[in-house]
């Protein structure tokens, strides 16, 4: 049987690509012909998946308009392009992109564009809240018509967390179901039994998206010792010349694997985030979360695995507690049996029950 996986530009393999690869290797294990569908492919990303058996077929998507963010650019042109994507001769097509329409099986829905826009404007350049509070509605409107011809194009729409699932559904789109999505929990894995707990990890992200630098800033000028990754480019210079700052920058698997298991806890001090993979991977590693009681996080995190803030100077006032007293350490068996019920292997089970349901109801050939 063949499974064809459509998704946002695999310029990385983390992300909102992570859920469609993760899955495609365990179809491949499972002795499916498995194809990938995108607008632009990474060599070291495409050399990689066809060593797992894996085929990746790029899509002429025209010339590039914002570079820096190819997903951001692919969405905005398929916005004004709107046309649908023939899904081929697959019989199971998953669509798991924010930015291409394709007739398919199941519509993965991971999060809004213009909600992601909107939490990025207030730290931002004031060229970009600008240029965003005056193209807020046309886009919204527009996302709305993209997104509602995803839904005409799919037979099933699945959310990645109930908090998004609530995002669509304001849309007026009907979503049938939520399926959180997987992590390799075989990888992400405490790699030390005595964890030097000597400070806090926490993500810079993509312009205070999963990271707000003001928090992180005022966590550090009371005394926190923090370790911070991810495109260090994005750091204002507040943050870049902290005392109590190390900045990792991007760092490979297996270091990130190590930052995460060493940590006392990780911080996910966001501003949106429909599901949050930070915590998730933390918790495999071992690692307590502190992070916000809404959105995506409020949903994988709870009270046995880590702390969940109200505000942000509750979430402050967290942060150098916990960084004075410390907390118990049953909470790092906690976290990694919560994160194992995202594993990948029980994440595919689901979607296999999903795919298995839908060809008994006739919506899939066999």
């Amino acid at each position: 049987m063949n499974v064809c996986f459509v998704t946002d530009p695999l310029t990385t393999t983390a992300g909102s690509v992570r859920p469609a690869i993760l899955l495609a290797k365990e179809f491949r294990k499972n002795n499916y012909d498995v194809s990938i569908v995108t607008t632009c492919v990474d060599g070291h990303v495409k050399k990689r998946l066809r060593e797992c058996g894996i085929n990746v077929k790029v899509i002429d998507s025209g010339s590039s308009i914002i570079g820096e963010f190819p997903t951001l650019d692919a969405w905005f042109r398929n916005l004004v392009k709107n046309k649908v994507l023939d899904g081929g001769n697959a019989n199971i097509i998953i669509n798991t992109s924010s930015c291409i329409v394709s007739a398919s099986d199941v519509y993965y829905a991971q999060g809004l564009m213009i909600e992601a826009l909107k939490s990025m404007a207030p730290i931002m350049p004031i060229w970009y809240r600008m240029a965003y509070y005056l193209a807020s509605f046309p886009l919204r409107s527009m996302e709305t018509k993209f997104i509602r011809k995803l839904r005409q194009s799919s037979k099933l729409f699945i959310a990645n967390s109930n908090f998004c699932a609530s995002m669509y559904r304001q849309a007026g789109i009907i979503v049938d179901k939520v399926v959180y999505p997987p992590l390799d929990c075989s990888l992400f894995k405490p790699s030390s039994s005595k964890p030097k707990e000597d400070y806090v990890l926490t993500h810079l992200g993509i312009y205070g998206k999963e990271g707000k630098f003001p928090i992180i800033k005022a966590i550090a000028d009371l005394g926190v010792q923090l370790k911070v990754f991810g495109k260090i480019y994005y750091a204002p210079k507040a943050l870049l010349n902290h005392p109590n700052i190390t900045f990792l920058g991007e760092i490979t698997e297996k270091k990130l694997i190590d930052a995460y298991s060493n940590a006392l806890y990780t911080l996910c001090a966001f501003s949106h985030e429909p599901f949050g993979y930070i915590p998730v991977e933390s918790m495999a590693c071992g690692t307590p979360v502190l992070t916000y009681n809404r959105q995506g996080p409020a949903e994988t995190v709870n009270e046995e695995t880590g702390w969940l803030a109200n505000s942000d100077s509750e979430l402050v006032s967290f942060a150098v507690k916990l960084w004075k007293k410390g907390y118990s350490k049953d909470i790092r068996k906690n976290c990694r049996k919560r994160a194992l019920s995202f594993n990948v292997t029980e994440i595919f089970a689901e979607w296999i029950n999903v795919l298995e349901n839908m060809m008994q109801e006739g919506g899939l050939s066999d």
